[in-house]
């Protein structure tokens, strides 16, 4: 299938049981497995870590996240920001 023709949830469906980045509308970040989503985009990650800077990483053994409430995802992200030198 050519990645121009590939739905968002398509996309989402190709990464479950990988390694995501969830950024919610809020500020809070979420990094962990995808076990699972539902046509809403609620998600459920297990192996997951809450990301804060200020008061510190959360190791959480399951979450569940509003899809209503995501602004971004990122497969395969980690959580970490990288700045390439021009």
């Amino acid at each position: 299938m050519a990645l121009e023709n590939l739905l968002p949830l398509e996309l989402i469906d190709k990464c479950v049981g990988s390694q995501i980045w969830v950024i919610m509308n809020g500020g809070k970040e979420f990094t962990g497995k995808l076990l699972g989503f539902d046509d809403y985009v609620n998600m459920v990650l297990v192996d997951a870590t809450e990301i804060d800077p200020v008061e510190g990483n959360t190791t959480l053994p399951k979450i569940l996240l509003n899809g209503n409430n995501i602004c971004m995802m990122v497969p395969g992200g980690d959580g970490q920001y990288q700045v390439e030198d021009e």
